[in-house]
């Protein structure tokens, strides 16, 4: 009977594994909760098991389904990487893209990759996600993302970083005291509370915090925001100061302070899993970032 699997089948049972919800894997796949219900029904039959049942929170695989989830995925993996015969077309493509992203890079590189999607790939569909470290390299070897945005020190092993411009941070405040004729040294900017960045983990240590000690200078932490709109939204409401990579500045109610020294930048990068380089619209995506911010 298993022979009787067809390859829809094995997505199915791949975003069931991945929302646990008949309604939200029915979204991802583009298709109707009846759809994905009958579906379920014909594996059901062609498998033996129940595979997924209901419980109040959703729907929880069955011991078999676990057992199968690996080879299923590893199926789904090989598919995905089968390269296209033809030239690509992007006016032609058609399909679901998933781009999992920083606050940065949505703002940076995901909005006007949409624009030029619509305009150039208007059958492309795209669902954007909020970074999340933990589970990205899982998630893009299962095919749930297509590719994610975010800086080299993040991107996980057993991917491919392709990099694409480096950014550097600078120092802003809306504290209109703060003498800003010439350029602050470290043991003066140092003297005033900090608001830094800190998606997913909530920490009180930011990127340049091991920079500071270095120069001898550690810093006080004062406010740790999730995301550079909420720390821009803060410093314009205090007397704070913060770093804010300069592709996002500048900002109203925000001035820049001039320094002496400067914390290191850092490296942006699209990563993505091994099997998506022969991908023509991941290739294609690439391609149009890097010649936008080659100059």
């Amino acid at each position: 009977m298993i022979d009787k699997l067809e390859i829809n089948h094995l997505r199915t049972l791949s975003a069931l594994y991945q929302f646990g919800n008949i309604s939200a894997a029915a979204e991802h796949l583009s298709v109707s909760q009846q759809a994905v219900s009958l579906q379920l029904k014909k594996i059901r039959s062609i498998l033996g098991d129940q595979l997924f049942v209901r419980t109040g929170h959703g729907m929880i695989p069955t011991p078999y389904a676990k057992e199968i989830e690996q080879h299923i995925e590893k199926i789904l993996t090989y598919i995905n990487s089968i390269p296209l015969a033809k030239a690509f077309s992007p006016q032609e493509a058609e399909r679901t893209l998933v781009i999992c992203a920083t606050d940065y890079t949505q703002e940076v590189i995901v909005t006007e990759l949409i624009r030029e999607l619509r305009q150039y790939a208007p059958k492309v569909k795209v669902i954007v996600t909020n970074i999340e470290h933990a589970n990205l390299t899982k998630k893009i070897h299962q095919g749930s993302i297509d590719i994610a945005f975010t800086t080299s020190a993040y991107a996980p092993e057993g991917l491919i970083s392709t990099p694409l411009f480096t950014e550097k941070y600078l120092c802003v405040t809306a504290n209109k005291s703060i003498e800003r004729t010439h350029g602050l040294s470290l043991e003066q900017l140092t003297t005033h509370d900090f608001v830094i960045v800190s998606p997913g983990v909530g920490s009180f240590i930011g990127s340049a915090d091991t920079w500071f000690e270095q120069q001898g200078f550690p810093r006080h932490v004062a406010v740790s925001a999730p995301s550079f709109h909420m720390a821009k939204e803060t410093l314009k409401q205090s007397n704070m100061v913060g770093f804010i990579p300069s592709r996002l500045l500048p900002y109203e109610g925000l001035v820049e302070l001039p320094l002496e020294k400067y914390p290191p930048g850092y490296q942006v990068v699209a990563a993505y899993h091994p099997n998506a380089k022969h991908d023509p619209l991941i290739s294609w995506l690439l391609d149009s970032i890097q010649k936008k911010f080659a100059h």
